[in-house]
This record gives structure tokens, sequence and C-alpha cells, in this order.
């Protein structure tokens, strides 16, 4: 594991991690954000507390900014200079508390690399994102998945479209992708998956199965 700057891991080629940090309403879950290091401008993941324009001042900084879903607006402040992108459906929520440069409401590929795919459900505009490092392809996919005890689960809240986030899951079960990079995590525990095409349907299926019968994780 690479340090580049204190507190910023760098688990993966391209990829940085910002330290932790838990989320009040659940302590033993961290989140984090992450930049991903790209010849076309450096796009962080994800909105965290700890993030400011200094975060990733030594791996070239960012260049914009996405968040997964609205719940994220809660944590960091606006960058200066930093256009910050979110889901249409999420955006009037986002901009309670964040300056939003623009918005987006279908799947879409930015530079060739990085592909902005909405996965409604958790909330209406909760947003996947697949990146091609040149070795991996990574998937961000907020709360959508995220991993509890090193198991992928789901986060369907009173306020989540069921039917939908089944759709969007049954969605991310098709995708080519080899690392799982949630929001959040258990704290101490890995934050992010290696997997296969194999492993991730499976767990995936098990994910669908259990919201199915009526279960939130």
């Amino acid at each position: 594991m690479t340090v580049t700057t204190p507190g910023i891991e760098s688990p993966l080629r391209g990829l940085y991690a910002a330290p932790p940090e838990p989320l009040p309403f659940a302590p033993s879950l961290h989140i984090r954000a992450f930049l991903l290091r790209r010849e076309a401008g450096n796009v962080l993941i994800y909105g965290a507390p700890t993030v400011d324009l200094g975060t990733f001042a030594g791996v070239g900084g960012i260049a914009r900014a996405y968040l997964n879903h609205r719940h994220e607006a809660m944590f960091g402040t606006d960058l200066a200079g930093v256009p910050l992108f979110v889901h249409e459906a999420d955006s009037a929520a986002v901009a309670r508390t964040r300056a939003v440069r623009g918005t987006f409401s279908r799947r879409h590929t930015l530079d060739h690399d990085l592909e902005v795919i909405p996965t409604p459900g958790h909330t209406p505009g909760a947003t996947a994102y697949l990146w091609d490092s040149g070795e991996h392809r990574l998937l961000f996919t907020g709360d959508t998945i995220y991993l509890r005890d090193g198991e992928w689960v789901a986060a369907v809240l009173d306020s989540s479209d069921r039917p939908a986030y089944l759709d969007s899951l049954a969605a991310i079960r098709e995708l080519d992708f080899d690392v799982l990079v949630p929001w959040g995590a258990t704290a101490g525990r890995p934050y992010h998956a290696v997997t296969s095409n194999r492993d991730a349907r499976r767990r995936i299926d098990a994910i669908i199965e259990r919201l199915r019968r009526g279960e939130d994780r």
C-alpha cells in the first residue's frame, strides 16, 4: 500500500482513498471519498467531511466531483473551483447544502473511461460509476451496495423504492467489473472488494433474494 500524503491511501494503482469518517447515525460504518487519478482530469467520487482542496494535492488535485446520492451532501463542503455533478432526481436535495454545477439523467461515459450509470432505488438519483483504470474495472456503488463485515449488502430505507432498487441491482449484476468500491464499510474491515464476474453475480443474486423476501439488507 502506497501512502502519498498523510492520511491518504492508495490501495490500487490510480485509486486514492481519503481518511475514513464514522457515520453519525451508524458509527460502526465508516465512509470515504475516493480520487480517481486520470489523464483527462482527476475525479472525486462521494462526499466526505475530511476532504478539502489540499487532501489530494499530492496526486494532482481534483478536476471534478460526483456524488452517488443526495445523503452525501450532508458530509463535506464545496470545493472552490471544483464542479459538482449529481443525478437530476437528487439535485434539489443536494442544492440545499452544496453548489451543483451540472446534472444528468441518463447513462453516459466521460472521456471514454468513466461510465455514469443511474441506479435508482436507495434514492431516486442514486448513481453508480464504472471506471476503467487500465488495470482494473472499479465499480462505485455508494450505498446501493456496501460492505458490512465484509459482506455485500443493500440499504433499503423507508423512503427507498424497492422495485426500482431490484431493477438497479439486476442491471449492476450484468456489469463487467473486478473491484467494488462502496461509500461505506464496517470500521476496521476492507473498504473495497476484489471480485470476479461470477463472484459478483453470486453476491448480487443473494442481495436480490433478500430484498424480494422483504429484507432491507
